[in-house]
């Protein structure tokens, strides 16, 4: 009976530090880096390139382009269909831009008049 119980222990240690590592792997995964547009970088006609991607809140988007052409600017649903910027909207415009998702959606349009109508914008869903 001894024996019985000490085992019992054993397992419970073993399952307690195999849920350890895998929650462990969770976190160190939860957050990926994406280049907006691939090699090409924030450009017109990158509003496809989310697709087949799986955002999470915490990810964190790059985005490369020349600074003195383009700009980004996180705006809300209207405002990526419209393709205009909100009044007080943060504008980006380093030419390296890194911007952390937020959990639902999230717009991001190039200002600069006709960019994002040339489909210089993204609309991603991080859950």
């Amino acid at each position: 009976m001894f024996h019985q119980g000490r085992g019992s222990a054993v397992v419970a240690a073993i399952t307690m530090l195999l849920f350890l590592i895998a929650s462990q792997n969770e976190v160190t995964e939860a957050a990926t880096t994406y280049r907006v547009g691939g090699g090409g970088g924030w450009t017109f006609n990158v509003a496809g390139w989310p697709k087949g991607k799986r955002f999470r809140a915490g990810d964190t988007l790059v985005f490369n382009y020349g600074a003195s052409a383009h700009n980004v600017v996180a705006v809300n649903k209207a405002g990526y269909q419209t393709c205009k910027t909100p009044s007080g909207a943060k504008v980006y415009q380093s030419g390296t831009d890194k911007i952390k998702l937020v959990k639902g959606a999230n717009f991001f349009i190039c200002s600069i008049p006709g960019h994002c109508q040339s489909g210089m914008k993204i609309a991603i869903s991080a859950v």
